[in-house]
């Protein structure tokens, strides 16, 4: 029985999906959550197979709360649901270790197919956001800053190449689909790590090691 927990802030889109899942005999829907915050909490207590979520939540972006259940709980499988599949916070999800998207609006059997998919630890993809995905990775290994830097992550690294850039928290939580919050944290560790006094002395950093550059 594959066991799947429901994340959306909208009713009637709830339903439909609750109903389209709960005909199916080996799938079992053990939760429904409104926001990032009962997701995160439900996921760690429930361990679905399972988290189908949306990433536009009334008190965050599911991005973040992907990347909070992944930490509690790796062996779940977040499959995120979208409004469009061209939308750059799917990648963004991808990114934080989702397994795949489902198209809000698409058919029963392929909702089904993608569930069971990510629960066998499989992955739903389209083409064109496998080759985002494909380019952005292949690329990591070459970023600046990898060698200098090795005790940051990758996560911190680009907020300190977005830091060395001159970006304020807010303009780094829209480039990075994070919120503010999530961003000071990561400033405030990677700042630590670095052993830097502040923000400037970072910058300072980055840019002798060659982040910061403006990739246009």
């Amino acid at each position: 029985m594959t066991t799947v927990l429901l994340v959306d802030d909208h009713p009637l889109f709830l339903d439909g999906v609750r109903a389209a899942l709960t005909g199916a005999p080996d799938t079992e829907v053990v939760g429904e959550a409104r926001d990032c915050r009962e997701a995160v909490e439900m996921a760690a207590a429930l361990r679905p197979d399972v988290v189908l979520m949306d990433l536009n939540l009334p008190d965050g972006s599911g991005v973040d709360a992907a990347r909070e259940i992944l930490a509690t709980s790796p062996d779940t499988g977040i499959l995120v649901i979208t409004m469009s599949a061209d939308d750059d916070a799917v990648v963004a999800a991808m990114r934080a270790g989702a397994r795949g998207y489902v198209v809000k609006g698409a058919g029963r059997a392929d909702l089904l197919h993608a569930v069971a998919t990510v629960a066998a630890g499989g992955a739903v993809f389209s083409p064109a956001v496998a080759a985002r995905l494909g380019g952005w990775f292949s690329g990591v290994a070459d970023r600046p800053g990898r060698e200098a830097f090795p005790q940051l992550s990758e996560r911190e690294r680009e907020v300190l190449d977005l830091v060395a850039r001159g970006l304020d928290n807010r303009r780094i939580a829209r480039e990075l689909f994070l919120s503010e919050k999530t961003v000071r944290n990561h400033v405030s560790t990677l700042l630590g790590k670095l052993d830097a006094a502040d923000r400037a002395e970072a910058i300072a950093r980055g840019r002798r090691a060659g982040l910061g550059q403006d990739p246009n």
